[in-house]
């Protein structure tokens, strides 16, 4: 089974996030890191409520949400995680979304949290990271930090919509948001109808 770590930092767009988690979790173990500031915004965008006290009782009520129970998860603030290690294979990471905050860390090898420092290891043992900045309009300082990371081989997928495939509601466009997140790190799926002449 492949290993994947998945943060979800905290800006809009967590359901999209949590999309791409649903997909994940039927195919691979998931070490899931989830930022202070995201727990809050999963519980508006999609009425999750993850909050707990505990480690084991965050994982406990996301294993039930998400009827799996190939989660991990880690406070942000445990740096002693297996993914702040090198020496924990994963097959990538996946921030979704990814804060300019969370991004500002990653570029410029500043690591205060496991999030970032997950990131990092990633980067340094030269592993696949796809994030979703989740932003609008981005300044010259995200757009310096996106253009640093994507030298170093970092996959950057915005959120951006697409209108080919006839979206119908909300869930379809989350759909294909989340899908092309998935189709960067080469995961197989059909949430979204791909371009057919």
């Amino acid at each position: 089974m492949k290993k994947y770590v998945f943060a979800i930092a905290g800006a809009t767009g967590s359901v999209i996030g949590i999309r791409v988690l649903q997909e994940i979790v039927k195919i691979a173990e998931v070490h899931l890191l989830i930022s202070s500031q995201a727990f809050s915004i999963i519980r508006q965008e999609t009425g999750l409520d993850w909050r707990c006290v505990t480690e084991e009782d965050v994982q406990g009520k996301v294993r039930k949400s998400l009827h799996s129970e190939n989660i991990h998860y880690y406070h942000e603030m445990n740096l002693y995680a297996p993914s702040s290690s090198g020496s924990f294979k994963t097959d990538g990471m996946f921030i979704v979304p990814c804060s300019m905050k969370t991004l500002s860390g990653i570029a410029n090898g500043y690591t205060e949290n496991l999030i970032q420092r997950a990131a990092d290891v990633t980067i340094k043992e030269g592993r696949q990271l796809v994030i979703s900045p989740r932003e609008t309009p981005f300044s010259a300082i995200h757009l310096e930090n996106m253009l640093k990371l994507a030298r170093l081989g970092v996959r950057i997928a915005p959120p951006v919509m697409g209108f080919y495939h006839g979206p119908q509601t909300i869930e379809d466009m989350v759909d294909f948001a989340a899908g092309k997140i998935l189709d960067l790190m080469g995961i197989e799926h059909d949430i979204f109808r791909r371009w057919d002449k």
